[in-house]
Order: C-alpha cells, then structure tokens, then sequence
C-alpha cells in the first residue's frame, strides 16, 4: 500500500486488525462440490441509458473455466434476480433500491448473459433477495446432491456474493469464493469485502487453486 490514498490506507489499517485479532484460519475445500454463479445477468453485465453495468468480462471469463471443469461432473447453479410483480416482490430491498424494479420476470434483465455458455441442464434459481439460500429451493437442491463445498461466482461482491457465501457457511457448506471470478461496481468495495469473506466466513482462493483442487478429485474417479 502507498499510504498516499486514503482508501488503501483503511484498507490497510483493516488488514491489520483481522491479522492482530488471528484471523488466518482456513476451511479448505471438500469431495463434493458444486458451483453456483451468482446474478450474472444482462441486468448486472450490460449497461443502459439509465444504469451503467459492471460488465465483467474478466470475471465471467473466470467464471467459464470453473464451469468446464464442473459440468458433467458436479453440479452447477446459476442465479437471478426476477419479480412477477417488482414492487410488491422485491420489498423493501426495492424501496431501498428502486433500481430492482427493472428485473421483471421475463425482462432481458433477469436473462443469464450469453458469455457464460449457460446450458440447458445447468439449474437456474430465481431470487427475490441477495443470498442464493434465502427463500429459494438452493439448500434442498445442494443436499439432494449430497454437496460438502459450495464454489461462488458472479457479482455482486459486497451484495449478493456476500450474502451467499454467508447463508452457505450458515448452512453447513464450505464457501469457496473464487477470486478472479467474482466482482463488483467498485473496486475498493470489492477488495475490502473479499478480506472480510475471506477472514471470517469462506475461503477466498485464485481460481488456479480451484481448479487443481478438482483435478485433483478428478483423478480419484
């Protein structure tokens, strides 16, 4: 850190108290995991007129090499934010938020964004909150499937990524949020929510780490 920017001078000052308090500790990932890709929609990915998207094109290119490693293999989950009525739907989370209202069931807005290859056998949830768990049929499906690891994609970090990676934790999984494909409208946003994930409720790992991992279970078969 420079020093010289306010912002990276907190972010250093936090990464200090999480080291001073001991938290190094890690989960690690499990024999069973699945994938779930959080809100990459063209609500979130393109921009329009009145709503400047985060585009993620790194991100979700990320995203697709987790998701040729899983397919055929593990499961895999993608999300979307969609209301049949976005008003009474989306509560209070689209009083706080009014920019929800757009993601319609059936708007382009809630559609899984092309660049990811979304296939038709992957499972798609739809959500009316930011965490993947909360009121959807997520838990039922990863315990069906007998899943010990939970690997996290999509956007965004401090919001809905954050409330995944957090309900997963909650519920018995090991949350794994992989670096490079994951990311939000702010940089600094992103970089400080990704220290608090990581030294307190999931495991932050380089999608290379990833992916040996499930070479690695690969070759157990």
């Amino acid at each position: 850190m420079s020093g010289n920017d306010p912002a990276d001078d907190a972010y250093a000052a936090l990464l200090g108290f999480y080291r001073q308090r001991g938290y190094r500790y890690r989960v690690g990932m499990g024999q069973r995991p699945a994938i779930v890709v959080v809100d990459f929609s063209y609500g979130f990915t393109a921009s329009t007129d009145d709503f400047p998207g985060g585009e993620f094109a790194v991100e979700m290119a990320a995203t697709r090499r987790l998701l040729d490693a899983m397919r055929g293999r593990f499961p895999v989950v993608f999300t979307t934010i969609a209301y049949d009525e976005p008003a009474r739907d989306g509560g209070l989370w689209a009083r706080k938020v009014p920019w929800l209202l757009r993601f319609a069931r059936n708007a382009k807005s809630v559609a899984i964004d092309d660049r990811l290859g979304h296939h038709a056998d992957d499972h798609l949830v739809v959500k009316p909150f930011p965490s993947a768990f909360h009121a959807t049929g997520l838990d039922a499906l990863l315990r069906a499937r007998q899943v010990d690891t939970l690997l996290i994609a999509g956007c965004t970090t401090s919001v809905c990524v954050r409330a995944t990676a957090l309900d997963a934790m909650q519920h018995g999984y090991r949350a794994i949020v992989a670096r490079e494909a994951v990311g939000d409208f702010n940089p600094q946003v992103h970089e400080v929510n990704l220290l608090d994930l990581d030294s307190r409720y999931a495991d932050v790992l380089p999608i290379v780490e990833i992916l040996a991992h499930l070479d690695g279970l690969a070759r157990k078969e």
